[in-house]
């Protein structure tokens, strides 16, 4: 992050002193470098009529950004450091930011206690993180404004299914169940945003927002009406996904795959089965070796890629010593700081519930991002270095 930022305002300075004005766009953690160099930019006394940005994926959206939510937090072990960077500024540059609903990092519940809402935004990192590179203009024209504050306009992408359903979608009939019960599920998912209408925080999008432990705006009969009102829905959706034959949906997952295209880990849009190894042994190391074994492979070549093979196989072991160490230390660490806090301002409620809030919502991000990714992505580097050049 502090190697983007240097390079990423030395480039704009370059630019600048050339005579040119500056576009930015951010995706990602490079939203979150482009957060920074506003800071330094201003500092060096850069005027707003020279850049402006254009964040998508944001995770540090003021009101949503992961790295918001869970301010003060710190996993160390896994290179993680929750806003030590300080939220987006709305009043430097002028910047649109673009957000998907239900991308958990650029729009993480602010309710995590919400277990729902929490696996929600999780898969929502898989299926809506990913989908800003393939969004087409009319999604982007159709994004709900949430206004200007100072110089930066926030907007809202919706998304048409939850994330956590999609899965569900790609099995026999899959479609019409999880059309069936995505209404009433849409309804609590989104009462981890502190509504029963949207996937996002009502609150201002420019003001920092940590997590809570309970919305208090909502009206429990406003949640009973909504969740009866989805039962009917429900059954029409799935009546008519019956009656037009719409027993699945690829579309999450071909939106994968499309992103896998464009972001250049396979070769085309249709990739063969062994691209789609390679494509998944290589998305978090791009280092890691990919030589696989061929019917022309000679001895040696074979000894080496076993040899590779049993080197990152090997290796995944680290990334669970890093996660045990981010359970046992990093997140003990923040659940005594949340603690602490609030009993120093004398709120017993919020000192007994946000640790657990906190740790309902981190530990699933521990587990998945320090361990099953870590392990999932050998073992896709595995296949391809043993099967890849055997199969098609």
């Amino acid at each position: 992050m502090a190697q983007g930022v240097a390079t990423l305002n030395n480039a704009i300075l370059q630019q600048i002193t050339a005579g040119n004005h500056v576009d930015v766009f951010g995706y990602s953690q490079s939203s979150t470098v482009s957060s920074l160099v506003m800071s330094q930019l201003a500092a060096e006394h850069v005027p707003s009529s020279d850049v402006s940005f254009i964040l998508v994926g944001d995770p540090s959206n003021p009101n949503g950004g992961f790295l918001e939510r869970f301010v003060g937090g710190s996993i160390p072990s896994l290179g993680v450091t929750a806003n030590h960077t300080g939220a987006t500024p709305s009043n430097l540059y002028p910047t649109s930011i673009y957000t998907k609903e239900y991308d958990g990092f650029a729009d993480f519940p602010q309710y995590p206690i919400n277990v729902l809402s929490d696996l929600n935004a999780y898969l929502g990192i898989a299926f809506d993180h990913t989908a800003y590179v393939n969004l087409t203009p009319q999604q982007i024209s159709g994004a709900t404004d949430l206004g200007t504050y100072g110089n930066t306009t926030y907007y809202m992408i919706p998304t048409n299914n939850l994330p956590l359903l999609e899965p569900l979608r790609w099995i026999p009939f899959g479609n019409p169940l999880a059309d069936l019960v995505q209404p009433d599920l849409t309804v609590l998912v989104d009462l981890g945003y502190g509504s029963t209408t949207q996937g996002w925080s009502p609150g201002p999008p420019n003001v920092p927002t940590p997590f809570g432990l309970f919305p208090t705006n909502i009206n429990p009969t406003t949640v009973v009406t909504a969740l009866a009102q989805g039962i009917p829905e429900g059954v029409h959706n799935a009546i008519s996904d019956l009656q037009t034959g719409q027993l699945t949906n690829y579309s999450s997952l071909r939106g994968l795959i499309d992103a896998a295209y464009t972001f250049g880990l396979t070769p085309s849009e249709h990739p063969t089965l062994s691209q789609l190894l390679g494509a998944v042994a290589t998305f978090y190391n791009a280092d890691v070796p990919v030589t696989p074994i061929t019917l022309t492979s000679s001895p040696a070549d074979i000894v080496n890629t076993l040899t590779s093979v049993a080197s990152t196989d090997v290796s995944t072991v680290l990334p669970a010593v890093d996660t045990a160490l981010a359970i046992g230390a990093s997140a003990q660490t923040y659940d005594a700081s949340l603690f602490l806090s609030n009993l120093a301002t004398g709120n017993l409620l919020a000192a007994v519930g946000d640790p657990i809030a906190a740790d309902v919502a981190l530990l699933p991000f521990l587990i998945v991002f320090g361990g099953v990714l870590p392990v999932g992505e050998a073992l896709a580097t595995t296949g391809y270095e043993l099967i890849g050049g055997l199969i098609p």
